[in-house]
């Protein structure tokens, strides 16, 4: 709840907030006579529109068993030999890539 207002009829005197708005300098630059132009939309540098990012390949392989025929979603592999086995319960097939 709010406080009530005292009941001698005097409003309390609010107080005001001192903010400092203020672009100036602190001190004066001896050397920044010079114009130089690094600020606002540069074009040499950053991702253009017209620049394609590169398709980036499947992280995923489908394989099928050989002996069930069921296919399976790997992770693709680090390496280039690696060994896969059927998910399938009755199947339990281990196939050997190279």
């Amino acid at each position: 709840m709010a406080a009530k207002a005292p009941a001698g009829g005097k409003k309390p005197k609010k107080r005001k907030r001192k903010m400092r708005l203020s672009l100036k300098q602190k001190k004066m630059n001896v050397t920044g006579d010079s114009y130089k132009d690094n600020l606002g939309w540069s074009t040499e540098v950053g991702r253009t529109l017209n620049d394609t990012p590169a398709p980036k390949g499947p992280e995923t392989l489908r394989v099928q068993c050989d002996s069930c025929g069921s296919m399976l979603k790997i992770p693709k592999p680090k390496k280039s030999r690696y060994t896969v086995t059927c998910s399938y319960p009755e199947c339990g097939n281990e196939m050997k890539f190279e």
